[in-house]
């Protein structure tokens, strides 16, 4: 008869015996793996498990490769051109993620298994591990030393670009009754502005602006503007030019390069602005490339003569170079358990 003592322990030796060897199922799952495509699972393991794992191919073709390995890139089982996997078990070095990687490098046709993955645990302390894996964004931050251009400083230019008078004949005149100004803006221009006037009164109108533009603007003012009415418009400040109701008048059109050559070929062309007037300004926003004004004059007899005035608004800056730190910042997926 055995002694008390020595039942105990036989008793409690087989119990845990018992437990030892009941599997738990962690996952039973088919998937189906594209032609020339990958498939990857992760589970968690406590240290000390032991994972089986079974695989089967359900058409009996060939997986290219199978791999379980430890996150990140510990690899504890490999196999190549598989249709099957039975009961394979691999003890589990220590707690963590691992991944199971099912490959297919056939370019025609996808492959369909069924796998089923269990685990042994070591104690009963592990006994409810919770295999399931959770994904979190992370960001990894670093820093590189880049070269910035800066700004050390910026000067406000405004510049008269065209004040000119041009004689535009009528339609009888044995000249053509067309004429064409072309002008290019200069870099850095952040506005501008135009005056158009025609003969005597058109001349007028815009000395008058200008008399009371010299008796009214602030001395902030006057030192970028000084006396030009247009410059003052360029500028957004007053300019103190008013339409004219009575007297000569000129079709204009504000066109780029290629349809100043269709207006003067007498085709169809595409204006930005136009107008027939006595006078007209207007303050206007950066534009590339050259620029025409191109005048035409419909009175049968009578020719006219055409002031035309641009300024435009330029700032120029001063730039340097210096070293700075620069910041990246880097998504990333992290896998963790709950336990």
């Amino acid at each position: 008869m055995l002694k008390k003592s020595s039942l105990t322990v036989l008793l409690t030796t087989c119990t845990i015996f018992a437990f030892s060897q009941t599997p738990i199922d962690v996952t039973e799952n088919t998937v189906k793996i594209s032609a020339s495509g990958e498939e990857v699972f992760y589970y968690g393991f406590a240290e000390g498990d032991q994972v089986i794992f079974n695989l089967e191919e359900l058409n009996g073709k060939e997986l290219t490769e199978v791999e379980i390995a430890a996150m990140p890139t510990s690899s504890l089982f490999m196999d190549y051109k598989t249709k099957k996997i039975e009961n394979k078990t691999l003890k589990i070095p220590e707690t963590g993620v691992y991944k199971f990687r099912f490959t297919n490098s056939n370019i025609l046709a996808g492959r369909v298994c069924k796998f089923k993955i269990q685990r042994i645990p070591e104690s009963d302390a592990t006994k409810k591990f919770n295999s399931t894996v959770y994904k979190r964004t992370v960001y990894d931050t670093t820093y590189n030393d880049v070269t910035e251009r800066f700004l050390v400083k910026s000067d406000t230019v405004v510049s008269e670009i065209l004040n000119q008078v041009a004689k535009v004949h009528s339609q009888t005149n044995t000249n053509s009754n067309k004429t064409i100004t072309n002008f290019t803006l200069p870099e850095n221009t952040i506005a501008w502005s135009y005056y158009i006037g025609v003969d005597q009164a058109g001349q007028q109108a815009y000395e008058n602006a200008t008399k009371q533009l010299v008796s009214n603007s602030e001395p902030i003012a006057s030192t970028l503007i000084g006396t030009s009415p247009i410059s003052a418009l360029a500028l957004g400040f007053t300019s103190f030019l008013s339409l004219m109701q009575s007297g000569e008048d000129i079709d204009y059109y504000l066109t780029d390069g290629l349809n100043a050559n269709l207006f003067n070929a007498g085709q169809a062309f595409r204006a930005y602005k136009k107008g027939k007037v006595i006078n007209d300004f207007s303050k206007m926003q950066p534009m590339n490339g050259n620029l025409s004004f191109c005048f035409s004059n419909d009175n049968a007899v009578t020719g006219v003569q055409v002031i035309l005035k641009v300024s435009a608004v330029q700032v120029n800056g001063t730039w340097d170079t210096r070293q700075v730190k620069k910041m990246n910042i880097i998504p990333r997926q992290d896998l963790y358990l709950k336990n």
